[in-house]
């Protein structure tokens, strides 16, 4: 990779995104404390209402700010496009949200998404899920590369029914070591897309057996 690429490429990545990496956390809104869990299935479950998490509302801003940082580098021209367009891909902060509810609504009549519990309660929807999500992303402090999706499904009465979940975590070889092509970097990131939809599919198959099974379930695929 020429030198003046290779000095866009750390610039761009260099601290910009290191500081903003969201902490996971077993967050007390990731769950409510029911009284006993549900005796309800979701097989029944017509309208279903969505919290985030307040992991899933760190990670959205994560990546809102680290996609940002990726599109203001593909503005670079020393930057090769196949690596710019590498990290914009790999960082939408709209594509884990949108499968993840494109998931939710092939299994269920209608799903809302809502800004705080009160409002949920009075919807009165027939299921309510605790949308957790948490990615971590390459930068030039971490080449640990992580996507965490989890779907806590509750009854109207908020007792636990089951969960959804998929998760993958991979350790990247340095994209930030000179010599290295624009090809092979720009592919090394792309792993990052790669990933994300492996822990989606896993997260689709769990919740397809959650919802077959109609009881009160844990579901992880394999």
């Amino acid at each position: 990779m020429r030198m003046s690429t290779l000095l866009a490429f750390i610039a761009l990545f260099t601290g910009s995104v290191a500081a903003t990496v969201p902490a996971y956390a077993a967050d007390p809104s990731c769950h409510f404390p029911p009284i006993a869990d549900s005796k309800r299935g979701l097989q029944h479950a017509r309208s279903v209402g969505v919290l985030y998490s307040a992991n899933t509302l760190d990670t959205l801003q994560y990546l809102e700010q680290y996609h940002a940082v990726a599109v203001n580098g593909a503005k670079n021209p020393q930057l090769d496009s196949r690596i710019s367009n590498a990290f914009v891909n790999s960082s939408d902060p709209k594509l884990a949200i949108n499968w993840l509810m494109g998931s939710l609504q092939k299994q269920f009549g209608s799903v809302t998404v809502y800004d705080n519990l009160d409002a949920l309660v009075q919807a009165r929807p027939d299921v309510v899920v605790m949308l957790d999500t948490y990615s971590r992303l390459v930068s030039k402090r971490n080449n640990q590369v992580e996507a965490r999706f989890m779907a806590k499904f509750y009854d109207a009465d908020l007792q636990y029914i089951g969960q959804a979940e998929g998760s993958r975590a991979q350790q990247m070889p340095s994209v930030w070591v000179h010599g290295k092509a624009a090809p092979e970097i720009a592919a090394q990131i792309d792993q990052q897309t790669e990933l994300q939809v492996k822990a989606l599919k896993q997260f689709d198959a769990s919740l397809k057996a959650l919802v077959k099974s109609g009881s009160v379930a844990h579901v992880a695929s394999n």
